[in-house]
């Protein structure tokens, strides 16, 4: 992809779990590593969209891009990058 800078500078030494290549493969997209205030998050590109500066790494069919600012910190993209949400039970409303 023109403006996004492929595997390089020793990125290709980060791992990817079995359990995340499942993830990304049954969800059929593109995922992006980014910042949050709990370390890494691994989400969907249509939440958060790739910038150029992003480092691209394959994962089976689909690419992770790795938000420059933590592909110096990652040895390993795993499951407790994937952020889970609970949901509320069935007829909880909240207050």
């Amino acid at each position: 992809m023109p403006g996004y800078s492929p595997d390089s500078s020793g990125v290709s030494r980060i791992a990817i779990a079995p359990d995340v290549i499942r993830y990304i493969e049954k969800r059929d997209c593109d995922f992006r590593i980014c910042t949050s205030c709990g370390g890494p998050v691994l989400l969907p590109v249509r939440i958060k969209p790739p910038k150029k500066s992003d480092i691209l790494i394959q994962a089976a069919r689909h690419t992770i891009y790795i938000s420059i600012h933590q592909a110096r910190f990652l040895d390993e993209i795993r499951a407790d990058m994937i952020p889970f949400f609970e949901e509320c039970p069935e007829g909880f409303e909240g207050e």
